[in-house]
């Protein structure tokens, strides 16, 4: 190819204006930002953010951002770490699935802090943050398979993402923002484990940790230090070690692999990354979470809920539920660590716990995983009655379409049938104002009077009119 991708990558993130903008694509930023923070606020006082922020607080260092809602100072490269993994956290951030999933907020801190660092305008912050939806997600029909198909983890994408929005505001020349590209990318590859079978804190770290080192890439890119410019398509590059690509003479070379779900055809679609940037924007195309819970869970808890709100039953009433999904979601909501779930990280990727919780409760939020409930018994009086089956007629449906067919028995042998293709939340269902409004309201909880939470999101949807130190200090707590 003439240009690497990652020039071409450049070259379009270094020209990119706000003027270039619709109206639509700025008026979505602010909405993932109203979500983003309102996850960060419900994401406040878990232990895994504060283990981290200690950590960080006793490091101390140079005050350059913000810690969002603490208000405490730090080098940028540490806030982003924190305020990444505040808004993430929960598992209630934003997600995009196609062949691979993905939180493309979990990049937003990274244009805050560079942002405080180098006291842009919020009209660049919003610039940069388009850049990270826009090859985050592009990034997620890139690999054929995915790289989740592969065994590795999303954050393996993120790596090469953050550096971009980063160098965005720090100003990168296409060769510099070329170099930080190839920085980052060369040492953040992430494993599929931190997601798989029984999860710790590190499930919601991975991705904050590839945000934060794509920040220092910039940084180090900013300062003359030099970076693989063909860490995609190059000898030993993302695309060679990944499977499916000839870096000798840069050509796709298609290789039936053993993935996660069986046997596939490995390949890769360069025109899904770089062809036609700048004639429509990604981030129109990314879905919010109406449960703080794994994404595919969402299809089967709706349809769970529809179920037993819809009929007026109990949890008492169920002698069995069945849960035809496709293969994907089946490994790993399914798997026998998630039906005895010991931790909040484990819990809200269980499917047999959530939809325990939601026909016990008739609704799943963030107090669904709290130790009380995790420990309430009537959880484990139905939680074996659910059984999970794989369809492949589903999967042939995923990643277009996310179906679940959920059939309730109950002890006196009535049956009821739910079955949905997508969850609210999806573009195709998206979340309206007032959802988002009644979603901040109810993570910010009692950090905010009805007041305060009313001018928060004024100043979220008008922010284009602030710098970004004054747009972080309005958001402490």
């Amino acid at each position: 190819m003439n240009k690497s991708i990652s020039r071409q990558i450049a070259e379009f993130a270094v020209s990119l204006k706000f003027a270039d903008l619709p109206e639509e694509v700025v008026n979505e930023v602010k909405r993932y930002m109203y979500d983003s923070i309102g996850c960060a606020y419900g994401g406040y006082h878990t232990k895994d953010l504060n283990i981290i922020r200690d950590i960080y607080i006793d490091i101390g260092g140079k005050s350059d951002a913000t810690v969002l809602g603490f208000g405490d100072k730090l080098p940028a490269v540490n806030a982003t770490l924190i305020n990444s993994l505040m808004v993430r956290a929960l598992d209630f951030n934003d997600i995009y699935w196609k062949d691979d999933p993905s939180h493309p907020s979990d990049i937003i801190p990274a244009a805050w802090a560079v942002g405080e660092l180098v006291n842009a305008n919020m009209k660049d912050v919003i610039v940069a943050i388009v850049l990270a939806y826009e090859f985050e997600q592009r990034l997620c029909l890139f690999a054929k398979p995915g790289v989740r198909e592969r065994k590795w983890h999303h954050a393996t994408l993120t790596q090469f993402v953050s550096p971009i929005v980063a160098g965005k505001l720090l100003g990168l020349t296409v060769d510099e923002m070329v170099h930080a590209i190839g920085i980052s990318g060369c040492h953040n590859h992430t494993i599929g484990c931190p997601t798989a079978g029984k999860l710790t804190m590190m499930k919601n770290t991975v991705d904050p940790m590839a945000v934060q080192s794509g920040v220092f890439a910039a940084l180090m890119a900013q300062k003359g230090f030099s970076g693989t410019e063909k860490v995609f398509e190059g000898k030993e590059g993302f695309m060679d070690a990944f499977i499916g690509w000839n870096a000798k003479d840069e050509s796709l070379k298609p290789t039936d692999m053993e993935g996660r779900d069986g046997v596939s055809s490995w390949s890769w679609d360069i025109d899904a990354l770089v062809g036609g940037l700048g004639d429509s924007y990604k981030i129109m195309e990314c879905g919010m979470k109406a449960f703080p819970t794994e994404a595919l869970t969402h299809t089967h808890l709706s349809c769970v809920l529809n179920a037993m709100i819809g009929n007026n039953l109990e949890y008492s009433d169920i002698k069995e539920v069945k849960v035809t999904c496709f293969a994907q979601a089946y490994d790993i909501l399914f798997d026998p660590t998630k039906y005895r779930p010991e931790s909040r990280e484990t819990a809200d990727h269980s499917l047999p716990y959530c939809m325990a919780v939601a026909m016990v409760d008739k609704k799943i939020t963030t107090d669904s995983f709290s130790d009380e409930k995790l420990n309430d018994p009537r959880i484990y009086e139905v939680i074996d009655k659910i059984i999970g089956e794989p369809s492949q007629e589903f999967e042939k449906m995923f990643p277009a379409k996310q179906p679940s067919r959920v059939v309730l028995t109950t002890n006196d042998g009535r049956m009821f049938e739910e079955y949905l293709e997508y969850p609210k939340g999806d573009p195709r269902e998206p979340m309206t104002t007032d959802d988002l409004e009644n979603k901040f309201n109810s993570l910010a909880g009692d950090k905010f009077d009805a007041s305060a939470k009313k001018q928060l999101k004024e100043t979220i949807f008008n922010c284009e009119e602030m710098n970004a130190v004054e747009f972080m200090e309005t958001l402490n707590v």
